[in-house]
């Protein structure tokens, strides 16, 4: 069954540039992701996750430790789903397939000292440092993304959704795009 909020929100007339650029640009704003795993019983997990890096078309970078459920759910199953929303009430929705990565070259590369704070210090190498063995990165491709971006002033918004109460018709509040990288 189709979505008449989708159906009249949605605008694909663009290039594949321009969704990217769009993407990008929200992305860029929004420090906090919430990362959906599935775990060994098929439920569905949701986590914050501070996106470290987004690469390419749409590739994400988490940081995480070893040790965390996360990347059992990972080595079981996959197939993820990354979505964002920022104060605007612009959200974004990607789908895709996460890697683990213990590569320490690209460790080091997106390293941030604030990580440490996520490890507790067990001498050695084990201390939330770079070269801290428990440190692995989730890559994160995207298959398909989705995403909602206003493209009006609030105030013009407010006015199509009480015209649209009044008409009791579907209100168009910005604009649904999709990515197929």
């Amino acid at each position: 069954m189709a979505d008449p909020t989708t159906e009249k929100n949605t605008n694909d007339d663009v290039s594949v540039a321009t969704k990217l650029a769009e993407l990008h640009a929200l992305i860029d704003g929004i420090e906090i992701a919430m990362l959906t795993t599935r775990d060994a019983d098929g439920r569905l997990i949701a986590r914050p996750m501070a996106t470290q890096s987004f690469d390419g078309p749409a590739d994400l970078w988490f940081m995480t430790s070893s040790e965390t459920h996360k990347v059992e759910e990972i080595d079981g199953d996959a197939e993820v789903n990354v979505s964002f929303m920022n104060g605007a009430k612009e959200w974004i929705s990607i789908s895709g397939t996460a890697r683990l990565d213990a590569d320490r070259e690209r460790i080091h590369e997106l390293y941030k000292p604030d990580w440490k704070a996520w490890f507790d210090d067990r001498g050695g190498d084990e201390n939330g440092g770079p070269d801290d063995p428990r440190i692995v990165l989730i890559d994160v491709t995207a298959y398909h993304v989705t995403y909602f971006k206003h493209d009006r002033p609030r105030p013009l918004v407010l006015l199509e959704i009480a015209r649209a109460a009044v008409s009791r018709s579907t209100p168009n509040v910005g604009t649904i795009r999709h990515i197929d990288p």
